[in-house]
Formats: structure tokens, C-alpha cells, sequence
């Protein structure tokens, strides 16, 4: 009787550290550019190939991600069979860990680690166009998600850069449970189709910027979803407080659409010890030290 091996990997939380809004085009979509990371905390999927898909979902952050059946592994799975229909499927297991509708992609890096998980499967190369067709058609946020590297993010999310490599960036994530749409805070944001905006260029971010190179470079920054995130969701404004005023923060941002913002350090102790503040402080918050990568 043959064992079935089990395929796993993790799907970490992405960290947006700027994200600009360039316009919105006029299909309805919003044009970007953003420099993306990842970070330790992640969920984890397991996948047993078999004949039949399946997905079971638990952990902490389970019941918020809603159906199996719509979860994004769930859809993922779909749009790369439409693409390869003859690859193997199986039994996905998902530990929900991360904040949900929080603005760190956690349903979108779930989908790309299952397209991760069903290539090795079925002998696809990383690389395979049809990965990347999957994702697309998966979510605007999946592609960036199948290679959980640092690197620039534009257009809807489709064009992509190449991986870079930033300096050791030791973050506190917080998240105030308190879920926050993104479809709400573009409609916030007010910006018609064809309109453009003027609020400047992107920093040049180069490969493998030292640490105070590179925060000079991200002060240039900024997440234009920030100020309509927090009319939404006005504990947004509380929580970026919170993190400025912990010792040794260097930079406090929103990431993506909210509501999870983040702090950078220049040491792990620094960031350590800033998140067991935070948490002591406001233990109904989802607090998190960890490295960007």
C-alpha cells in the first residue's frame, strides 16, 4: 500500500511599503506602483494530490475567511485546471493564521501557494506561463504572491520587477481586527475613470540599498489608500500612533488597503520588544514581530 506525500508550504503575509495610486483607468480599475515584501508571519497549506479537490480550513482566523468553496485556494485550483486541464488535484489543508480583509494578502498569497503546491504536483516549472495565467485570473494580488519575494508591483498588479534585495528590515505588524473592504476604500478615494492623479513619483529603490539608504528611499514613499482607510476605519490613525511613538520606530505606514499597519526597526530587539509593549497595551489587537524579506 503506497503513502500519499504530503506537499507543503507557507503563504506569508505581503507587506505593501508604499503603494501609490496613479489613476484609474477606464475600465474601472486603479493603476499602481508598489514595493512589495514578505513577512515571517504566514498561513500554512498542505496539499495530498489526488484525484479529487478538497479543502478543509481552520485555525485562529478561519471562520473570517469565509467558504471553502469561494476561498481563493478553492478558486486558484479552478483557473489553473481551465489552463492545464489534465494536472492532478487533491486535498488541501489551509491553518488560517493571518488577519482577514487586513491589507497583507493573505487570500491571495493562500491562492499562490496552492498554485505553488499543484505545480510541484504536477511537474510544472515554477515559471510555467500557466502559473502565472492562474494567478491572474485569480486575483490582482496573486501574481506578485507565487514567487514570495521583495520587488516592485504595477499596472493592476500585473507587471512585476525583479526580485530585490532589501537590507534586513525588522517590523512590528498590527492588525485591530477590525476588517476593512478594498473596494470601499478605492470608492473613498473618488477617483473617476480616466482621472489621473499628481501626487508624485515613486523613490528609486535599487538592489541591495543598505538599511539607511533604503528608508531614505522609503520616506519618499507613501500608501495613498492610507487617508481613506482610516475615514473608514478611524482606529487605523490610533494603531500608526501607537507604532510612531514606539521606541526605535524608524518608519510607521499602512499596508495595502488596510487595516494592518507596520513599523520598521533598525534591530530585532527593538522590534521584539516594541510588539510585547503593543500587545501588553491593547491585547485585542493582532500583534507581530518579524523580518521583511
Amino acid at each position: 500500500m503506497s503513502s500519499v506525500k504530503i506537499l507543503a508550504t507557507r503563504a506569508p503575509a505581503k507587506i505593501n511599503l508604499t503603494l501609490h495610486i496613479e489613476g484609474r483607468r477606464d475600465d474601472g480599475y486603479h493603476e499602481l506602483q508598489s514595493l512589495v515584501a514578505f513577512a515571517g508571519a504566514a498561513d500554512l497549506l498542505t496539499l495530498a494530490p489526488g484525484d479529487h479537490f478538497s479543502l478543509v480550513v481552520d485555525g485562529p482566523t478561519a471562520q473570517a475567511a469565509g467558504e471553502a468553496g469561494d476561498n481563493l485556494v478553492a478558486r486558484a485550483e479552478r483557473a489553473l485546471f481551465e489552463e492545464k486541464p489534465g494536472l492532478r488535484s487533491g486535498a488541501f489543508h489551509l491553518a488560517k493564521r493571518l488577519p482577514v480583509a487586513a491589507g497583507v494578502g493573505g487570500g491571495s498569497s493562500d491562492a499562490a501557494a496552492a498554485l505553488r503546491l499543484l505545480a510541484e504536483a504536477g511537474g510544472l516549472a515554477p515559471d510555467d506561463p500557466a502559473l502565472y495565467a492562474a494567478a491572474r485570473k485569480t486575483g490582482a494580488d496573486v501574481p506578485v504572491c507565487l514567487a514570495p519575494q521583495a520587488k516592485m508591483m504595477s499596472g493592476i498588479g500585473e507587471r512585476l520587477g525583479p526580485p530585490l534585495k532589501l537590507p534586513p528590515l525588522f517590523a512590528v505588524l498590527v492588525n485591530p481586527r477590525q476588517p476593512v473592504e478594498t473596494r470601499a476604500v478605492f470608492a473613498k478615494l473618488g477617483l473617476k475613470p480616466g482621472e489621473t492623479t499628481s501626487y508624485g513619483p515613486h523613490p528609486l529603490i535599487a538592489d541591495g540599498m543598505d538599511f539607511e539608504s533604503f528608508l531614505r528611499a522609503l520616506n519618499k514613499g507613501r500608501n495613498d489608500m492610507e487617508d481613506a482607510a482610516s475615514v473608514l476605519a478611524p482606529v487605523i490613525g490610533h494603531v500608526l500612533a501607537v507604532l510612531s511613538g514606539a521606541r526605535g520606530c524608524r518608519l510607521a505606514r499602512m499596508s495595502g488597503s488596510g487595516a494592518t499597519c507596520f513599523a520598521l526597526f533598525e534591530t530585532c530587539r527593538q522590534a521584539g520588544a516594541a510588539a510585547r509593549a503593543i500587545a501588553r497595551g491593547h491585547p485585542e489587537w493582532w500583534v507581530k514581530a518579524t523580518v521583511l524579506r
